[in-house]
């Protein structure tokens, strides 16, 4: 399977090839939805703002591309939020491909403000994403905002309030901590995602 690593000039791009290279992926990057015609999976990485992302992507053309899209994607921090109808960053209005709209976190008692570090998954309900993963398991966040819980939720993370830490509706996927820095987690997570089948697809 080959995978399109869609261009949004964010900084996480070359952790994400990285991450790639050792599972033995091949991969690409596409600036525009042309460059990413044979590629099997696309990924969305982001990091920073919903807004200057979606400008990107919509000059582009992903922002059109991706609303009809029926190859799986997988969003990756900045990249899961837009796969939401709204960011109350900005107040923007993103690719509406997943029900509900992403809010600021708040900061948690004695915590701190953005969310960075280690948390705990919980495991919400079944998604080919999460095989092989134990409840319990660890992720890296780095994040202000996050989506509340939802349908499309499949698994849940705790900082000042729960929010969605891994969605799926149909073929659309997102992680919203960063699987290329989440160790054993993150590989198993990216594997499952590039060897997805059709059969565990319509499942879902």
């Amino acid at each position: 399977m080959s995978v399109a690593l869609i261009d949004t000039g964010c900084s996480n791009l070359f952790s994400v090839q990285a991450a790639l290279d050792r599972l033995g992926a091949t991969h690409s990057l596409a600036r525009t939805p042309a460059e990413a015609d044979r590629a099997d999976r696309l990924i969305l990485p982001g990091v920073g703002a919903a807004g200057p992302a979606m400008a990107r992507l919509d000059v582009s053309g992903w922002a059109k591309a991706l609303r009809r899209e029926t190859r799986p994607v997988l969003g990756i921090c900045l990249g899961m939020q837009l796969l939401f109808e709204r960011s109350e960053e900005g107040g923007v209005q993103t690719l509406g491909l997943i029900p509900g709209e992403v809010r600021r976190l708040p900061r948690p008692d004695g915590g701190v403000w953005p969310h960075m570090g280690w948390s705990r998954l919980t495991l919400e309900r079944a998604s080919p994403l999460t095989a092989n993963l134990d409840e319990g398991a660890y992720a890296y966040f780095v994040h202000g905002y996050a989506a509340d819980p939802g349908e499309a939720t499949i698994a849940s993370a705790e900082h000042g309030r729960s929010f969605s830490a891994m969605v799926q509706r149909g073929a659309v996927f997102g992680c919203q901590f960063h699987p290329e820095r989440s160790a054993d987690v993150g590989s198993t997570i990216l594997r499952n995602f590039i060897e997805l089948s059709d059969a565990a697809l319509s499942g879902n």
